[in-house]
């Protein structure tokens, strides 16, 4: 093998690397495989698409012993009962978005470290690569064995009682996004719009985290977040524009509901997930809104000040009732104001179901 820098050991060095990663070199067909693993050809292709990897012509040597021993662990999940035909893709689909973002930080993250201070600037020599990687390899592979055996640990209580593959139960769900984004990413560079979504990211899942609720998925400027307990909810869209709050970041505003939430594959679907969107988009920089449902559940609370705001049409909700939410301030307010307040917002929630809002 040449040695770093040289070009012409490039390659030699790059399928170093996809051997180490895959496990082997790339031996097999996709019909191969498939009559290796006792599968119908259909269906494997089925399965790659799945977890999104583009079709291999017929004859292209593309997959690896690795890819044939998967499709044995599969077949095994099947016979065991864990996993059947009808929901293996779907299964297959949302392991792979996840595992896809998490490949993509750790490339970006080892890309940077071997890239410091070499010339020309930025360049990766792939045999520093491949040498870095089979270092790394097993400690990324057990560090994420850890954390994903901490996931499953805390989320076992939903094993009992569970309603099926999905699972349906009440839960708080809260959007974040960030005012402005669009308009100011325009302006910055790939660095610096790097910098702010990860800064953004790091500072909604400490939150979220600290308050036992939990990160359903990220999208640019905007976070999805669960929290089973409504105190719980509010407290995370109360603190999260607050903590992220500097002069050069744009706003944060948050949108908050209430009720029955499916939850599938990690994501949750329900009216109150769109219900939570619509809120979001109608909140003011560094506020947060809630459904009747939401403020219902504070009722009564006195660290928090609830009040009804005019009704707004939006796509879905012709007069969607929105409720702001604060923390009442430690002494200094009118008490007997505050009061009279209190029962105008208690008559209003006291009124009877308000049809555009309920889930």
């Amino acid at each position: 093998m040449t040695g770093p820098g040289d070009a012409a050991g490039e390659p030699e060095a790059r399928e170093l690397l996809e051997r180490l990663l895959l496990g082997g070199p790339r031996r097999y067909t996709r019909g191969q495989v498939a009559a290796m693993a006792g599968m119908e050809p259909r269906r494997t292709q089925r399965l790659w698409r799945a977890l999104g990897f583009p079709d291999a012509p017929d004859d292209a040597l593309v997959f690896t012993d690795a890819d044939v021993q998967a499709l044995g662990l599969l077949s095994a999940l099947i016979d065991a009962g864990f996993v059947d035909e009808a929901t293996e893709a779907s299964i297959a689909r949302a392991m792979a978005q996840s595992l896809a973002r998490l490949a993509d930080w750790q490339t970006d993250m080892l890309g940077e470290v071997l890239s410091r201070g070499t010339d020309p600037p930025g360049r990766v020599d792939p045999e520093r690569a491949a040498e870095s990687t089979r270092r790394l390899l097993p400690l990324l592979r057990a560090v994420q064995d850890y954390v994903w055996r901490r996931h499953l640990a805390a989320n076992a209580e939903r094993l009992v009682g569970s309603a099926g593959p999905g699972d349906s139960r009440e839960l708080a769900v809260g959007f974040a996004d960030l005012v402005g984004y669009t308009t100011r990413s325009r302006g910055m560079g790939g660095r610096e719009l790097g910098e702010m979504i990860e800064d953004f990211e790091a500072t909604a899942a400490e939150v979220i985290a600290r308050r036992s609720g939990r990160v359903v998925k990220t999208v640019g400027d905007g976070v999805l977040y669960t929290a089973p307990s409504p105190v719980d909810a509010v407290e995370i869209g109360l603190e999260l524009p607050v903590a992220w709050r500097t002069a050069q970041r744009p706003p944060l505003r948050v949108g908050a509901a209430y009720g029955r939430v499916l939850t599938h594959l990690g994501d949750v679907y329900s009216p109150v997930v769109n219900l939570a969107s619509r809120l979001t988009t109608i909140a003011r920089p560094g506020a947060l809104l809630v459904d009747r449902e939401l403020a219902r559940r504070l009722r009564g609370l006195p660290r928090f000040r609830v009040r009804p705001l005019n009704r707004v049409s939006v796509r879905g909700y012709e007069d969607l009732q929105p409720w702001s939410v604060r923390h009442r301030p430690p002494g200094g307010e009118d008490l007997a104001v505050e009061a009279m307040l209190d029962e105008m917002a208690d008559d209003v929630l006291g009124e009877g179901p308000d049809a555009p809002d309920r889930p």
